[in-house]
């Protein structure tokens, strides 16, 4: 069979760019609002604003991009986020930006955002099986992308907001959305990838609410996929507080310095990357479960701690990287597992609700970060937060369900998900 590598290239590419842009905006969104307010807890209002049609737009989408095409749908909400993005800064320098209008633009570009992110969901497969690459390294390499899509964004937006402003960043988040668009048109083929004829024999098929509940059995079927979601709901949750309220406060009270919040979530990420680059390699030969389970547990508590705790720095920023390192795994084998695990014509709609489920806390994490740092303050919330980091992460060394990590499908029963051409894979028992 011949590999067409264009499609999965086009794909990481306009992902890494449209990351790249989404880091700096999350840098320079909650400055800004900040900045502007003055009030933690609008931080936190708008953080919410922007996560839960997101996370809605997850979960009710998937029947959606079905019907009208996942290329189509990717393309159109990314021109929308354009929009939506640039809208803020425009408006802010022509003096006509209040703090509803701040909110309702956000809440459009989270929910476009989400229709975009589950329909590439949707592609990836495709463009990996079309490539001839395993899965389980496809995912590692997406995620190191998108990893050094964080390196590079979040130190360039601290920098940028010192230098220049936060609504300069936000115009080149929005440029990124734009570009992200015409890499996609251009580089993934309508008939493949999920263009109007796909569509339209998907929108005869199934009505929404029957693809709607498809999707619903298979999730309320998969205890693995129950354990995910409740690790990934409390721990999204927990860094959602950490990234748009907590790191912003700790870097304007503690610190005084938009840099100091790039370069903190820049060490994280140039740990993430380093450790992806060793994963990569060695991925479809390491046991996932040993991996995940002491990767996630390094990955998570300590960032909170050493920010309540410590002074220095340098031992922030180590303690960060060390994060960054550990956590380099855990996406791409909760992806790999996620596509392995799911069948092709549930993929739009399970993804979806897996990940809005996962997602749900979020929105939350936004609003519990500002009002635990208005009534316990900084050192306690962060605390708190890493406190339930903790507790979750230990989780999966004492529930039976987390060993089927280790159970990887068989290459025949679906050679786009052979986890290496050249490695037989034994399930564990």
């Amino acid at each position: 069979m011949s590999r067409d590598r264009r499609p999965l290239i086009g794909l990481l590419t306009a992902g890494t760019i449209s990351t790249t842009g989404s880091v700096m905006s999350l840098v320079a969104l909650p400055w800004f609002t900040l900045v502007i307010t003055g009030s933690a807890a609008r931080t936190g209002v708008v953080a919410f604003a922007e996560m839960l049609p997101f996370v809605l737009t997850c979960a009710l989408g998937g029947p959606l991009i079905d019907r009208l095409g996942a290329r189509r749908v990717s393309i159109v909400a990314d021109l929308g986020s354009a929009v939506a993005v640039a809208a803020v800064p425009l408006l802010h320098r022509a003096g006509g930006l209040e703090f509803g209008t701040l909110v309702g633009l956000v809440a459009v570009a989270g929910l476009l955002r989400g229709f975009s992110d589950s329909a590439k969901r949707v592609m990836f497969p495709k463009a990996v099986a079309a490539a001839g690459t395993p899965m389980t390294r496809a995912t590692s390499v997406n995620d190191g992308l998108s990893r050094l899509g964080t390196l590079l964004g979040a130190p360039l937006a601290g920098l940028l907001v010192a230098v220049f402003d936060a609504p300069t960043v936000l115009l080149i988040d929005a440029a990124s959305f734009a570009v992200g668009a015409v890499l996609l048109a251009l580089a993934l083929p309508a008939r493949r990838f999920g263009g109007p004829e796909l569509a339209a024999r998907a929108a005869e098929r199934e009505p929404y609410l029957t693809a709607l509940r498809a999707g619903l059995r298979f999730v309320r079927g998969d205890s693995l996929v129950h354990g995910m979601i409740l690790l990934l709901f409390v721990t999204n949750l927990a860094d959602a507080a950490y990234n748009s309220v907590l790191l912003p406060v700790w870097a304007k009270e503690v610190v005084g310095s938009s840099a100091a919040l790039g370069f903190l979530t820049g060490s994280f990420a140039l740990g993430a990357v380093l450790g992806n680059v060793v994963f990569t390699v060695v991925a479809p030969r390491v046991p996932r479960f040993a991996i995940f389970a002491v990767g996630f547990l390094i990955a998570g508590a300590p960032r909170f701690v050493a920010l309540a705790l410590l002074d220095p720095l340098w031992a922030i920023y180590l303690v960060s990287f060390v994060a960054g390192v550990s956590i380099a795994a855990i996406n791409p084998i909760l992806g790999a597992v996620g596509f392995e695990r799911i069948p092709e014509h549930l993929r739009a709609r399970v993804l979806g609700l897996t990940q809005a489920a996962a997602w749900a806390g979020i929105p939350l994490g936004g609003l519990l970060g500002g009002a635990a740092v208005q009534g316990l303050g900084l050192p306690a919330a962060f605390l708190l937060f890493g406190s339930a980091y903790l507790v979750v992460t230990l989780l999966p060394f004492v529930l039976p369900v987390w060993r089927e990590l280790d159970r990887r499908p068989s290459p025949a029963a679906d050679p786009a998900l052979d986890p290496d051409p050249d490695v037989t894979v034994v399930p564990s028992r």
